[in-house]
């Protein structure tokens, strides 16, 4: 029995709702998934509702956003914390302030040479969902600059163009730290996506192990071959749990959900560490 553990829906940057995300689970055939949406839990009951309603387990769970000492970009994901947790929850909120701020100056410095407005970006956003760079990439389609999102990731929004502004984001190992504090079971996501710029060193991998990383998303279009048996080999080395999921962003990305999956068992596992309890 099969769980797709990595999901967004438009609470973040997802193009569906989280009831459409969980019915898309049912339609291919899964167990059940985990909805992971960028620092925030805001479509947690809306997935569990649909979940009951569909027959599909329902793995409460977020993507937190990272940067290592180095400079590099690194996604935790955290499942069945609670998240009402103050040390989590004032983190989270930091960084979705950060994440509002840094998407208004990418939109002014856009608007400077492309057709984009705030307000344009603002149309492409759920009331009270995390903002990201999907949502500038969305202006730019609705603006007829790019036809869609890898092309406007592939040039515009890259870290190296004009456009780009960094946000807030904790370091892993603190952000593990903080998962495990409120209750969660911290899980590296797709940790060796070279397709998507420079990737940690073995450093920092132990130094989020030392911190109670508890699994390793082997699994995953965006780790090479090569790496994922690197994965594995590090995740026994050191008894960490070994996840696999799709990333599913609706039509946000060519991600399919259900492409890859975790077993029963490893789920299991992860739902007798979490201290919120997984709607079976």
């Amino acid at each position: 029995m099969a769980f797709d553990l990595h999901t967004h829906s438009h609470c973040s940057d997802g193009t569906q709702s989280p009831s459409a995300v969980v019915r898309a689970a049912a339609e291919a055939g899964l167990e059940g998934l985990a909805l992971t949406d960028h620092d925030t839990t805001a479509g947690w009951d809306e997935a569990v509702a649909a979940g009951r309603r569909e027959g599909v387990a329902v793995v409460r769970g977020m993507e937190i956003s990272c940067v290592s000492a180095q400079g590099v970009s690194v996604h935790l994901l955290s499942y069945l914390h609670d998240p009402d947790h103050p040390g989590l929850k004032d983190e989270m909120e930091r960084s979705v302030r950060s994440r509002l701020t840094r998407a208004e100056q990418m939109a002014q410095r856009l608007s400077e040479d492309f057709p984009i407005t705030w307000e344009l970006v603002q149309a492409q956003t759920e009331p009270g969902a995390t903002v990201g760079r999907p949502h500038l990439a969305d202006a730019l389609v609705a603006a007829g600059v790019v036809p869609d999102r890898t092309a406007a990731f592939a040039g515009i929004l890259l870290p190296s163009s004009p456009y780009y502004v960094g946000h807030y984001a904790p370091d892993p190992a603190d952000a593990v730290r903080l998962v495990r504090e409120a209750g969660g079971v911290p899980v590296f996501a797709h940790p060796r996506a070279v397709s998507r710029g420079r990737v940690v060193g073995e450093d920092t991998f132990e130094e989020m192990i030392e911190a109670g990383l508890v699994g390793l998303e082997v699994d995953h279009r965006d780790n090479p071959d090569a790496d994922r048996q690197w994965l594995r080999q590090l995740a026994r080395r050191h008894d960490l749990l070994m996840t696999g999921a799709s990333d599913y962003h609706g039509a946000g990305k060519p991600n399919r959900i259900g492409e890859y999956t975790t077993d029963r068992d490893v789920v299991d596992q992860i739902a007798a560490l979490g201290v919120t309890e997984a709607a079976w």
